[in-house]
């Protein structure tokens, strides 16, 4: 059967006359219908676990702005949370979450299996997603890696280096594996329920692999990453899977190949041209402008998009930031930005 749908025909390695487009983080602070939305839940958990309004969220970008794919609003530390983890959000500083500091903690975690009931509107949301989308619009379902989940359980917070999960890993590997373990047999559940739900692509937001270096990252970015896609592909023959492993820097290269991933997400801190020649070459990538470029706009940001495209034009690409659209980002500037990419 031919694919339709620009995005899933970029995840199947087709070169197209113009890339597809959608931003991370399009669904946010920077458009003032979210804000209602927000101010209507009361506190951002609960907006993630009211179907209707998370729906309502995650619409709202694509009615303003046309993309090509949505992806379900949620949280990566729902899954924590679904794990038995205590989870919450401080005003204006972010999550917090209790944390993991050995074999002890880990034993108060449940089973992978047993996320299920906890998670189960986030799953509702992908439904209604599935209902409501445009024809045309791809349906994307994402998780955090590993390593990622695991950072912010050890450390109970964001943390500018990672110390506290780097720390952990040195002093206690086995504990530490046990949790990376854990947490990818659990991302393989929940990925695999939202595409029973509907999802049509997944994605693993890496944020932190860049901390990873030498074996490390071979043990805690690509082999997790590698067995959460080979299990989905399993389950669900034909799945696109899209990796992002931020600040993965030269690792980018071969990152496709040796995870399984059928296209690699890229962050700003690489050149499109090296991207095109060492990245590109094993199959679709993503990204990869300057977030800061949505809040200046202007000929700098219309010059920057064309050139991305054009050093991706050679080979399968889908137009994206290479991190999330910020709160101060002009909505303006994202509708000009559609206006150029699809010239």
């Amino acid at each position: 059967m031919r694919l339709t749908k620009t995005i899933l025909r970029a995840l199947a390695g087709e070169t197209l006359p113009r890339p597809p487009v959608w931003l991370m983080r399009q669904a946010g602070r920077y458009l003032p219908e979210y804000r209602a939305t927000r101010a209507q839940a009361g506190d951002f958990l609960k907006l993630c676990y009211t179907p209707d309004l998370a729906a309502e969220v995650t619409l709202q970008p694509i009615r303003r702005f046309g993309f090509d794919a949505a992806i379900l609003f949620a949280d990566i530390l729902l899954l924590p949370q679904a794990l038995g983890a205590d989870l919450w959000f401080e005003t204006g500083e972010g999550p917090r979450l209790s944390t993991i500091s050995g074999v002890q903690d880990m034993r108060r975690l449940k089973g992978a299996q047993d996320i299920h009931d906890h998670l189960a509107p986030i799953y509702e949301t992908v439904r209604i997603l599935k209902r409501e989308l445009p024809a045309e619009t791809t349906l994307i379902g994402f998780a955090g890696a590993p390593w990622t989940v695991a950072s912010y359980m050890i450390a109970g917070r964001g943390t500018p280096a990672q110390a506290p999960a780097h720390k952990l890993k040195d002093e206690d590997r086995a504990t530490f594996a046990a949790l990376i373990d854990l947490i990818a047999d659990a991302t393989v559940e929940y990925l695999s329920a939202q595409v029973m739900a509907g999802a049509e692509v997944v994605k693993l937001f890496d944020s932190w692999a860049g901390s990873l270096k030498g074996q490390d990252f071979a043990d805690f970015a690509l082999a997790p990453v590698a067995r959460i896609i080979a299990e989905l592909k399993a389950r669900h023959p034909g799945l696109p899977v899209i990796a992002f492993p931020r600040e993965a820097g030269a690792h980018y290269k071969g990152f496709a190949r040796a995870t399984g991933a059928d296209c690699v997400a890229l962050d700003n801190s690489v050149s499109a041209d090296w991207a095109a020649a060492e990245v590109q070459v094993d199959g679709c990538v993503q990204g990869n402008m300057d977030p800061k470029l949505m809040v200046t706009g202007g000929t700098a940001m219309e010059a920057e998009a064309r050139r991305i495209v054009q050093a991706f034009a050679r080979g399968p690409h889908i137009f994206n930031l290479g991190h999330g659209i910020t709160p101060d980002a002009d909505p303006e500037n994202v509708t000009r930005l559609m206006e150029v990419i699809r010239g």
